[in-house]
């Protein structure tokens, strides 16, 4: 059943306020396993999301595949009635509409790009493990609403997820990247990137405890992006969990900083978010200087701010909460062999374990993959070490940005040196 029926159905049911939400995805997703293709599958999903307000107060049901729409709308009633009255923020008359159309790709070729990646690592590398998986997948995902909004989005996508593993006696050492496009995928930067990885971490070094200087890749340092983000999000302004509440117009971090959201950048475009708000540009960080949040409707009215359309669902069966798309650091002047030349003893941190800092900014995790910089030179890889800090602390004391912006997952970042930070190696 089309969104646009199941909406028209419910409306017929006397109720006034309603909204559909609808994601139909198809996708191709192959596997290589230990140097080897393992399995080729297909996948087709539709997902619906029914949000309607019965006598004010809200509902939501979600239902997958085929489904009884009566059943559907009966039961999104049944739960309005468990729920306390709530103003329907509905988005008024709108017509959105991305259409991105497009062929299934040739599995050979997908196959054939595969075999030719692996290749190329473990003939530099054969005592490696090389897990591959890609995937094509195309994705229309459709929002109406009783007011007359009409939102769709039909988003293409070649994704590659590239894990090494190399055993060596009692030493593991596994390196991971990915890639993303709506378009052919380029596997060569990913390759490149893990046999550079690979060459730094051929001899293992040793690291005295204490505070140095720290290059975070952008793998790495999109941790402590996270925790920013989560303190501009204007549901924690609203509920005082951010420690920048209060911080407004205020310098926070480095004034070397800026940090935007840019939702128009490719690949990861958005052009609206899930209640059907227009997604917009935003200078979040401006030389250091808070400068705006980011909100859904809820929020925004609460706060008493202009939406600034980032109402997105975590899950098909969520209400929208504030989410950022495309965060976006800006640049700075050094390439990535320059932040190195520029460290007399420091330390590289590639790959991080486990989570991040929480709102706090507290953190204290273990470094996964890092090398040790001794003159301005990686001689070698760190093992057991641990790094703690607060991330708002050390974003105040950010050295140097390069200019090697890639994607890590939606965060566009460059590489960062930071002054000093407490690190233990066991």
């Amino acid at each position: 059943m089309l969104a646009e029926e199941l909406l028209a159905l419910t409306l017929k049911k006397g109720i006034t306020d309603v909204e559909v939400y609808q994601v139909k995805s198809y996708s191709r997703p192959l596997s290589f396993e230990a140097n080897r293709l393992k399995q080729i599958e297909s996948a087709q999903t539709t997902g619906v999301a029914l949000r309607l307000w019965h006598n004010g107060c809200p509902g939501l049901v979600v239902a997958y595949g085929d489904f009884n729409a009566d059943d559907l709308i009966l039961k999104a009633m049944a739960i309005s009635e468990l729920n306390e009255p709530e103003e329907p923020l509905l988005n008024d008359h709108n017509k959105l509409i991305y259409p991105n159309f497009t062929q299934e790709p040739d599995l050979q070729s997908l196959i054939s790009q595969g075999k030719n990646s692996i290749e190329h690592i473990t003939d530099k590398y054969p005592e490696v493990i090389v897990n591959l998986d890609m995937e094509w997948e195309i994705e229309t995902t459709t929002l109406v609403n009783s007011r007359g909004l009409y939102c769709q989005q039909t988003d293409n996508s070649y994704s590659a997820s590239l894990g090494v593993e190399l055993v060596r006696d009692e030493d593991f050492l596994g390196i991971y990247d990915g890639e993303y496009s709506h378009e052919f995928l380029d596997m060569t930067p990913m390759i490149d990137a893990i046999l550079q990885r690979l060459q730094w971490a051929e001899k293992n070094t040793v690291l005295n405890t204490g505070k140095m200087p720290v290059l975070f890749t952008p793998n790495a340092v999109v941790t402590l992006w996270e925790t920013i983000t989560e303190a501009l999000n204007g549901k924690k302004i609203l509920d005082k969990s951010s420690p920048w509440s209060e911080s407004f117009q205020k310098q926070v971090i480095s004034p070397c900083l800026n940090i935007r959201q840019q939702p128009d950048l490719q690949p990861y475009n958005c052009p609206f978010d899930d209640e059907g708000s227009i997604s917009q540009s935003l200078n979040l960080i401006q030389d250091g200087i808070l400068t705006s949040f980011y909100t859904d409707k809820k929020t925004a009215k609460k706060l008493g701010l202009s939406n600034t359309g980032n109402g997105f669902r975590p899950s098909l069966g969520s209400y929208p909460t504030p989410d950022l798309i495309n965060l976006v650091i800006d640049e700075g002047k050094f390439s990535f062999g320059e932040l190195i030349n520029n460290m007399k003893n420091g330390v590289i941190i590639d790959q991080i374990l486990g989570g991040g800092a929480d709102i706090s900014g507290d953190f204290s995790f273990n470094i996964d993959l890092g090398y040790r910089v001794t003159q301005g030179e990686i001689v070698g890889r760190i093992k057991d070490t641990m790094i703690a800090g607060n991330v708002y602390q050390a974003l105040q004391n950010v050295d140097l940005l390069g200019f090697d912006r890639v994607w890590s997952g939606s965060c566009y970042t460059p590489s960062m040196v930071i002054n000093q930070l407490s690190l233990v190696s066991g």
